[in-house]
């Protein structure tokens, strides 16, 4: 539990299976949370939030349970953004209704580039910059299943370490889970693509194909070698370089956690919109940008955006 005589308050938005999981970590720091939910807010409301996890139970009831819309009773001292980074979802305007002239907005969320169009909407409320290393799904509503890790790496945006960082990263380890912060949270982001812009593509393309048979498919952990590299190659150029060894190191890291099939693959199975711009597209429009080749990755995005195109989700 945290010492902290006065723990601020939380708002999760977006309280799917990644944000379900950081609220009770914050709950178990002796923090006020609260949600704002959209299809599974009655299940919510009277149920509260239930997650298995290898840390124990996890389940918690929400202080508040808002709807889109709602009126808050009062504004966060932190408001923690997990919704996907979607085309056509302006998340400035989503989390408008919530913030307050002190609200802190820490950001949950995978791809690059996405800390800037808050930054402009909020210039005085500072950004926080999370990149979360985890294996949790949602199984049913209001229920997650927390499989593995959960280690955070935050950062002030666009660089730095403040203070908020550090109060916030201190209610996360009293919560039981390990945080590095970091000077530089973009390059983390550059780090976390060489795992996410790989994995989570070819899952869907191979219809929601979880790790393990990704990496042991006949040519399946070459190509993901292939692509790791053409990430890190973009990376460099954006002024971000990396080491050869991470390579290993997130194939080997993969081959030790169970079998998973990640957020991008259960969206696509449930005929949810995949995160396929802030996650690939992104990538290769710095690369061409640069002038780079990455044939890998420009093959896997063309047929994302095929694949979209003949189902109607494009």
């Amino acid at each position: 539990m945290s010492t902290m005589k006065n723990p601020p308050s939380i708002l999760i938005v977006g309280a799917g299976a990644i944000g379900s999981f950081y609220g009770a970590i914050l709950k178990r720091a002796g923090c006020s949370v609260s949600t704002v939910l959209r299809s599974e807010y009655e299940v919510v409301k009277t149920q509260g939030i239930r997650i298995t996890s290898p840390l124990g139970d996890l389940s918690y009831q929400p202080d508040q349970v808002y709807r889109d819309g709602d009126t808050p009773v009062a504004a966060p001292d932190y408001l923690i953004l997990c919704v996907k980074v979607l085309p056509g979802v302006d998340r400035a305007e989503l989390v408008r209704p919530w913030m307050g002239p002190n609200t802190r907005l820490v950001l949950i969320e995978n791809g690059l580039g996405i800390e800037r169009e808050l930054a402009e909407a909020y210039p005085d409320n500072p950004i926080l910059s999370c990149l979360a290393f985890i294996a949790a799904s949602r199984t049913e509503p209001g229920v997650i299943e927390h499989k593995a890790y959960g280690k955070l790496v935050m950062g002030a945006y666009p660089k730095g370490i403040d203070g908020h960082c550090r109060e916030l990263s201190e209610l996360f380890i009293a919560g039981g889970i390990k945080v590095d912060l970091s000077e530089a949270v973009v390059g983390e982001r550059w780090r976390k693509c060489l795992w996410n812009t790989p994995f989570n593509p070819l899952s869907v393309i191979a219809n929601g194909a979880d790790t393990r048979t990704i990496l042991d498919t006949e040519g399946g952990e070459a190509l993901i070698r292939a692509m790791i590299r053409e990430v890190m190659a973009v990376a460099e150029a954006e002024g971000y370089p990396m080491d050869e060894g991470l390579i290993e190191q997130n194939i080997d890291g993969t081959r030790k956690m169970p079998p998973y099939k990640n957020s991008m693959a259960l969206d696509y199975l449930n005929d949810r919109p995949i995160e396929r711009d802030a996650v690939l597209g992104n990538v290769v429009a710095l690369a061409e940008h640069h002038g780079i080749a990455v044939p890998h990755l420009n093959t896997v995005l063309v047929t994302l955006r095929m694949r979209a195109a003949l189902e109607g989700r494009a």
